[in-house]
């Protein structure tokens, strides 16, 4: 069954702390090097040194960036730089955020989310994980023995239970925190006690079917620190810290949940793509904003990639969509059908282009640069992949292409933190 449950969180102390936009950053995972540079001279107190600490050249196992973690860690705690909540409390989350100068605004909360074994678990991750990306979540967790970032789930709430609680009950107050990030993304975060509320909360979510937006890694963790646990303790009440997990919930009915597509730059591309024409009809399309319109409209019938080189803009379309099952020989019809799966065996597959040749973003305008500046050959533009697809392929337990989806905004890292001792 799944299930929430309220937390005391850590968090900055809003006495200590006046601008919350030095000490937030992004999940440990979207941050570049230079990113991270710079998350690093914002501010002696930005969580970048708890979520992304830098190696040194003379680490060793006494001496690495997750003992220096775990020390800057203890050492904002005794100072009073983070503090913890007296009462366990869910927290509710709001972004407001604009795409394409269209405003929106994405509610959910934060909670504990319960782990359970995996053949009882209604917890359903779309994504492959990397065993060291695993390992450095691992040794991060276990060195500070605390969650340091939320796993961003979905559920459904039609009902939208947890937004009239949060417009009767929180909307009025003045946050907990309010803070703008670099993306001009606003957060703002409530704490609610109350747990009849909260049990109200709970019912809403309990026994679904619960989906993993972003946090794979992190979830993948969870779990193993929850079965180190579990091995040396006895007599398990189902109650200890480790049975659960930080979470950001968020509701999957909601118009505001935004996933973005996955674009693909390519480094090197063949001059002669006339092989491509036996399954695609290829249009010339006289820029990337006419590209974007008809690509959106082509995507609701049929498979279609925006392709764009130095030779100007084209659209690419399926032409006969029996052809998935010749060229896909593996994986559910749900998988064989994403744009990401056809892109890779139609295309990639038959021009001989490698993951090594490819370049994943979210940005566009990465995308046109790259090949403006012949940093890179061509560009792919693609859909975005629709919650349904990612219901179905979680629910037959299979796993998506890598870097098919991008869920916006990225729940910040920062704002809570759940200890586990």
């Amino acid at each position: 069954m799944s299930s929430i449950k309220p937390f005391r969180a850590v968090h900055y102390n809003p006495e200590k702390i006046k601008d919350f936009s030095k000490v937030i950053c992004p999940p440990y995972d979207i941050i570049s090097e230079e990113q991270q540079n710079f998350y690093h001279n914002l501010s002696p107190y930005n969580y970048i040194n708890l979520e992304l600490a830098k190696d040194k050249p003379n680490d060793d196992k006494s001496e690495n960036k997750y003992t220096r973690a775990n020390k800057c860690f203890e050492d904002w705690l005794r100072k009073g730089i983070l503090v913890q909540d007296e009462k366990p409390s869910i927290y509710f989350y709001k972004q407001e955020y604009k795409v394409l100068g269209q405003k929106y605004t994405r509610l959910g909360f934060v909670s504990l989310m319960e782990l359970e074994n995996e053949e009882d678990s209604k917890i359903y991750p779309h994504e492959n994980t990397h065993a060291h990306a695993v390992d450095d979540r691992l040794k991060l967790w276990k060195t500070l023995d605390a969650n340091l970032s939320c796993i961003f789930v979905c559920y459904s709430d039609r009902q939208k239970k947890a937004e009239k609680i949060f417009n009767k009950e929180l909307a009025a107050k003045a946050p907990l925190i309010n803070v703008e990030d670099s993306d001009h993304v606003r957060h703002k975060l409530w704490r609610l006690e109350d747990p009849d509320l909260i049990k109200e909360i709970n019912e809403s979510v309990a026994d679904q079917q619960l989906f993993i937006a972003d946090g794979h890694h992190r979830f993948k963790v969870a779990n193993e620190i929850r079965k180190m646990k579990l091995a040396k303790k006895t007599n398990p009440t189902g109650n200890e810290p480790y049975n659960f997990v930080m979470t950001y919930f968020t509701n999957m009915d909601s118009k505001d949940l935004k996933i973005f597509p996955m674009h693909r730059i390519v480094r090197k591309w063949p001059q002669d793509i006339s092989i491509l024409e036996e399954n695609f009809r290829i249009d010339k399309i006289k820029n990337r904003d006419d590209l974007l319109i008809l690509l959106a409209k082509a995507g609701r019938n049929e498979h279609a990639f925006g392709l764009y080189t130095n030779e100007g803009v084209k659209l690419l379309r399926l032409k006969n969509k029996s052809l998935i099952n010749e060229y896909i020989k593996e994986g559910s019809s749900d998988y064989k059908n994403l744009d990401a799966s056809i892109l890779k065996s139609f295309v990639f597959d038959r021009l001989g282009i490698t993951s090594t040749d490819i370049i994943y973003t979210k940005d566009l305008e990465e995308v046109t640069n790259m090949v403006n500046n012949h940093q890179a050959q061509a560009g792919f533009i693609m859909n975005p992949v629709k919650i349904a697809q990612l219901k179905a392929i979680a629910l037959n337990g299979e796993r998506m292409p890598p870097k098919t989806t991008y869920f916006y905004p990225k729940a910040w890292s920062g704002l809570t933190v759940y200890k586990l001792d």
